[in-house]
């Protein structure tokens, strides 16, 4: 029961993530709530299915909002990224799985307390910068599914539209999201049955994608952030204090 409603409240959270609302700091918090329940390993393949979901709803509400050169930049790193966090996550230990996460979950909040001055920066745009955000993103992603600060982040510098910013966000996912499952797939942390057995899940997420997307300028933003702020450290510091779950 306790897991069920782990999963229910994730996928409320991803599909209000992927309609606009908290941007990486609710997504951030998935991760760490299902690790609560079950192993690093399998929260990440719990959470596929249900991010998959929401970015394809995700990509109807935004389509064609993207910056194409951002993407240009941010693609390829990404796809490192990618390869290089599937064979880490299938060889590394539990325990060391939860202190990475708990350390990319600190550091999300510490991302976020910072990034208020980020467009403020006197910054000199390179292309190398764009494709160490996209390998960074990639990695984080699939470690941890915490690839939005390092994209957040680069974005902010190029001071982006609003609805660009978030159509370039939503296009890099769903290019994420879908490239890492090969490899999920080929390791086992993602199957035909894992997917089976969510299917309750996963009409959950697009009606909270059109419900972000409908009330993103009602939110009072500073209190939700507080609050999304308070809950990812009391998360993070749990799982750097945490044990494997048998």
């Amino acid at each position: 029961m306790e897991s069920t409603l782990a999963i229910l409240i994730a996928a409320i959270a991803i599909g209000l993530v992927k309609g606009g609302i908290g941007g990486s700091l609710a997504g951030a918090i998935v991760l760490p709530l299902l690790t609560q329940r079950m192993s690093v390993a399998g929260a990440v393949g719990v959470a596929m299915p249900l991010l998959i979901t929401g970015d394809i709803f995700a990509m109807r509400v935004y389509w064609r909002e993207w910056e194409v050169r951002y993407l240009r930049l941010l693609l390829p790193g990404a796809i490192v990224g990618i390869v290089v966090g599937t064979v880490l996550l299938v060889s590394l230990p539990d325990l060391v799985l939860r202190r990475i996460l708990g350390v990319t979950t600190i550091a999300a909040v510490l991302y976020k307390l910072a990034s208020d001055s980020m467009p403020h920066l006197n910054y000199q745009p390179r292309n190398w910068h764009g494709q160490l955000a996209g390998m960074a993103a990639g990695l984080t992603s699939t470690l941890a599914n915490l690839g939005g600060p390092p994209i957040t982040a680069w974005l902010l510098l190029q001071r982006s539209q609003p609805t660009a910013f978030v159509g370039t966000i939503t296009f890099f996912f769903f290019f994420v999201n879908l490239a890492k499952l090969p490899g999920y797939f080929a390791t086992g942390v993602v199957d035909l049955a894992l997917i089976a057995s969510l299917a309750w899940a996963l009409p959950f997420v697009p009606p909270f994608v059109w419900l972000g997307r409908r009330v993103i300028n009602q939110v009072n933003r500073p209190l939700f952030e507080r609050v999304m702020l308070a809950l990812l450290a009391l998360a993070g510091i749990s799982l750097l204090l945490s044990e494997p779950v048998s």
